[in-house]
């Protein structure tokens, strides 16, 4: 039998504290939702946590068999709720054998301990939103199903076997990594989709713009346009979703960032949190000076189209080599010009290069930076353009007010960077 580990007194109480917690969010949750029925509710729950906590802190090595101990009263609760209730669902029952695991994994260690509390609010938070996640799967169709389906088994059947190294064949791109930017970015994309089918088409114009934004703001831009031909005198609410889509840009950038190179987001926080603050101040003077009071409704389509994703990883592998070319070239006057070029098609693409290249030291952190707010810059003068073009000449002027002290006031912080 595995030894355990020596704990002082204080961590032990707390970690079996951090289980007892745990245990008693999730039984709150089962008996307020009226899941448990009589199988188990806000008291067993914590028992079960402190089951496997006293487990995993004295006894680690008999956890398997503690599991299979517990087992057998489970199924027979299990059974005899099926046979009361008429209910077969099988959510109480895993998540009782969850808590005694996550029981177990509190007392195990100081990153045990973060973990439980981390996947027991997760799973509280699951068990709680029931009704608005199978409204949700009740509003997708069939074709969404299919595209949802062929986008997951193409991420896991191609990206294991795509080779983790740069080809000569594909001019130095390392698909692995090329293909792992197209699965993030879309990621991104799909989480907002599914928020914003969960929140429903009856929606405030403000979740509108943020949810669009991160979907695809510029389909938002395009779809508040068109909703100014119809109804003109929505200008302004119209302007105010187009202006925070296109500000939402901003923080999903800063997300990009992060996650390829934590290093260069302090240089790049700035001006992209400047852009943000500046856009979101004058979105809601724009907003208030609205009289209309009305909702707007932005159509937002399923990211995991594998044509998207197929063309986005096109484009990202392009740029990435273009930029890589223009340095070595140019120098940063390269960067800027295939930033401004890029930006006027998708912002996403050159935050990741830039973001690659000032990790590998081919560009410098204040270079980076510069090149991506150029590129964000760039796609705002798209939206303020498709606002003209497709919407009304109220909203083209007064989204492109907006939009372009937004830029100037990012361009501008660049520059003295």
């Amino acid at each position: 039998m595995a030894v355990p580990p020596v704990e002082s007194l204080p961590t032990l109480v707390l970690r079996l504290g951090i289980a007892f917690g745990v245990g008693a969010l999730i039984g709150l949750e089962r008996e307020q939702s009226e899941s448990g029925g009589i199988f188990a509710g806000s008291r067993t729950f914590p028992l079960f946590a402190l089951y496997g906590a006293l487990v995993g802190a004295f006894y680690p090595g008999a956890l398997p068999v503690a599991i299979a101990a517990i087992v057998v009263p489970l199924t027979v609760a299990y059974v005899a709720k099926v046979w009361i209730e008429r209910d077969t669902g099988l959510t109480t029952l895993t998540a009782a054998l969850l808590t005694v695991l996550l029981g177990a994994l509190a007392t195990h260690s100081g990153r045990g301990a973060v973990v439980t509390i981390v996947v027991g609010g997760a799973v509280t938070a699951l068990l709680s939103v029931k009704g608005s996640l199978h409204r949700f799967a009740d509003r997708i169709d069939d074709d969404e199903q299919r595209a949802v389906v062929k986008f997951v088994l193409v991420v896991f059947v191609v990206l294991p076997v795509l080779p983790d190294r740069e080809l000569d064949a594909l001019f130095g791109l390392n698909p692995r990594f090329v293909w792992l930017m197209v699965v993030f970015v879309t990621g991104l994309s799909f989480v907002a989709y599914v928020l914003s089918r969960i929140v429903g088409t009856e929606r405030g114009i403000a979740l509108t713009g943020i949810l669009g934004g991160f979907v695809s703001s510029t389909a938002t831009t395009v779809s508040m346009a068109e909703q100014t031909r119809e109804s003109p005198s929505l200008y302004q609410l119209c302007a105010f979703s187009t202006v925070v889509a296109a500000v939402v840009m901003f923080p999903r950038a800063l997300v990009e960032v992060a996650v390829v190179n934590p290093a260069l987001l302090p240089y790049v926080a700035v001006p992209l949190g400047a852009m943000t603050a500046v856009g979101a101040v004058v979105a809601v003077v724009v907003y208030w000076r609205s009289a209309v009071e009305t909702t707007v409704d932005a159509e937002i389509e399923n990211p995991f189209q594998l044509r998207t994703a197929l063309f986005f990883g096109a484009l990202f592998g392009a740029v990435l080599l273009l930029s890589d070319y223009a340095n070595a070239w140019l120098g940063a006057s390269g960067i800027y010009a295939t930033a401004f070029v890029s930006g006027l098609a998708d912002v996403d693409a050159m935050t990741l290069t830039l973001s690659k290249l000032a990790a590998e030291g081919a560009v410098e952190p204040g270079v980076a930076t510069t090149g991506i707010v150029i590129a964000a810059s760039a796609n705002t003068l798209v939206k303020a353009g498709l606002a003209w073009v497709i919407g009304t000449r109220q909203l083209g002027k007064l989204v492109t007010a907006v939009l372009g002290v937004v830029a100037a006031v990012g361009l501008g912080i660049a520059v003295v960077l």
